[in-house]
């Protein structure tokens, strides 16, 4: 089942000094490494490939070499990974491995600009290098200014850094999946929760001025006071396809065949209502930071875990761990390829997990009903009943 041919080609067209990234992630076993990226460095006048390798909170870096590396991704991929993302100077691509070692390989060619010059289009090949943001620094964007980010001149506020990190670690999660927005029709997306909008215009501002795509984005809040604030900036920038509204999430239904859904920091089963809205629209992506996991932390009862579950503060870190894990395992029984990556903490709450769900191309019953069954059993033996596996 597992196609070598296609892989090792892709590889060996892509593992070269045009590369910029590959990813490695979403792992089958639960123990040992979670994510892989690999990027060229050149020393010493050769060229050679650093691995980063991310096990537990351990961080690992080797460097390796050209045809050690392509049969190193052969080999994850084949025992652990099931995906695979990179970024070339000519092309970008995706590679999916399924539960059954089929391997699926979508690349698309890089359009580049006539402005470019081949020096822009390179990858930086130093050893060590300064982290280079997706919105840079010293590039003036007007809602980063008007949000008190960054000045008129483009430098980043001391005291904002935080958010700007943020914005961009957001960011980079959008570019992970653009492989699966059409360019060829509008982009409808919905935040939910959108707050104060940091990210909501960050979004459109990345994938419509920046990356050129035909985007529909809806911020929903409750608070009126916040949603004129976005209202009018929205104006000011000319935005004709960013809008906000007020109202409630489990209320909500302005909107059919939804492409993305976001989710930060959506308090409690609010993002069980919101994750509800996108796996019945059918949207193809997921974005979803959660918050304030209250429900699973007051039903939570177990005898065998008391001694654990009797200390407040160890019974909330487990109640929140247990609410995400069980909403990523029943978006992956819903149909989607799920992940819980790291993310930067938010303005007003340590959490700090994203998960990040991609609607598979095929739906497998088997594999449904088996997720399906193993939520059971832990649900039953936490004496748990959350709101996202009764909605679904």
């Amino acid at each position: 089942m597992y196609d070598e041919h296609a892989l090792t080609t892709l590889l060996r067209e892509t593992v070269d000094d045009g590369l910029y990234r590959i990813i490695l992630s979403n792992p089958r076993q639960r123990d040992g490494a979670f994510k892989i990226k690999i990027r060229p460095v050149m020393i010493k006048g050769a060229l050679l490939f650093q691995k980063t390798t991310y096990e537990g909170t351990q961080v690992f870096h080797d460097n390796q070499e050209r045809e050690e590396l392509v049969r190193q991704i052969e080999e994850l991929l084949a025992q652990n990974f099931r995906q695979c993302e990179i970024e070339h100077r000519r092309c970008g691509a995706v590679v999916m491995v399924s539960k059954k070692g089929k391997v699926t390989v979508r690349k698309k060619l890089t359009q580049n600009t006539e402005s470019e010059t081949e020096t822009d289009r390179k990858p930086q090949l130093s050893h060590n290098r300064v982290k280079k943001y997706i919105l840079e620094e010293g590039t003036p964007v007007p809602f980063l200014m008007d949000l008190g980010v960054q000045t008129a001149e483009g430098k980043i506020v001391r005291a904002r850094y935080d958010k700007f990190k943020q914005i961009n670690r957001f960011l980079e999660f959008i570019e992970d999946i653009l492989p699966t927005l059409s360019k060829e029709r509008t982009v409808r997306i919905v935040d939910f929760g959108c707050g104060k909008s940091y990210l909501t215009f960050a979004m459109y501002y990345y994938l419509h001025e920046l990356k050129g795509y035909d985007v529909d984005i809806t911020g929903l809040d409750l608070k009126a006071d916040v949603i004129a604030d976005c209202s009018r900036l929205c104006e000011k920038y000319g935005y004709e396809k960013l809008r906000f509204i007020q109202g409630d999430i489990a209320a909500y239904d302005g909107q059919d065949g939804v492409d993305m859904v976001v989710t930060l920091h959506a308090c409690d089963t609010a993002t069980d209502y919101a994750l509800d809205k996108a796996v019945k629209w059918g949207a193809k992506v997921i974005l979803s930071v959660p918050c304030c996991q209250h429900e699973v932390n007051r039903q939570m009862h177990s005898e065998e875990l008391a001694p654990i579950l009797k200390y407040g503060v160890i019974r909330e870190r487990m109640a929140a761990l247990v609410t995400d894990a069980v909403r990523a395992n029943l978006l992956d029984g819903a149909g989607y390829e799920t992940s819980i990556l790291e993310f930067i903490d938010m303005e007003h709450t340590p959490k700090n997990l994203l998960i990040r769900a991609v609607k598979r191309a095929e739906t497998d019953e088997d594999r449904k009903r088996e997720t399906r069954r193993r939520i059971d059993a832990v649900t039953e033996f936490l004496h748990i009943d959350p709101t996202l596996k009764r909605l679904l």
